[in-house]
């Protein structure tokens, strides 16, 4: 499961680019998860500058 933290995320850009399959844009311009891959995201996750993602 991947998910985001919203108090955290800074909406950088960083997951979106490198997993454009699993992360997204809200409103608010902080990231969503629009697929729940854990094998696509987990080097985004590792990459999080502020570690707003987690993957289980």
């Amino acid at each position: 499961m991947v998910k985001v933290d919203k108090d955290l995320c800074i909406g950088c850009g960083l997951c979106a680019s490198m997993a454009p399959s699993v992360f997204e844009f809200d409103d608010d311009g902080k990231a969503k998860v629009v697929l729940d891959d854990a094998g696509a995201a987990a080097d985004a996750a590792a990459s999080c500058p502020v570690s707003a993602i987690t993957v289980e």
